[in-house]
């Protein structure tokens, strides 16, 4: 069974190219639902215009598409509200040092 849980692990495996940590645990996942098999994301980036932004969605896509029975993954960005620091989880944080 696909569960928001076991989408969140796998997006916890796409990291950051330029800072090294995980989209997760840099609050760039906003949110996530599951519908039968579909996923729907609702994420930002850093900053507008990030040129890492198609990388990042690409991985999002080749992490998620290894799940069983996985139907259609439906990836939306937002920048409202845009990410901010206050965003990063503890744990990550601790990793870059604030």
């Amino acid at each position: 069974m696909i569960t928001k849980r076991v989408i969140y692990e796998h997006l916890k495996k796409v990291l950051d190219p330029e800072l090294g940590i995980n989209i997760v645990d840099l609050g760039l996942i906003y949110d996530v639902k599951v519908v039968k098999n579909n996923v729907w994301i609702l994420m930002t980036l850093t900053f507008p215009g990030c040129p890492l932004g198609g990388t990042i969605k690409n991985e999002v896509n080749e992490k998620l598409s290894v799940i069983e029975n996985l139907g259609k993954i439906e990836l939306n960005i937002t920048f409202n509200p845009p990410w901010d620091l206050s965003k990063i989880s503890e744990e990550a944080r601790a990793e870059i040092g604030i």
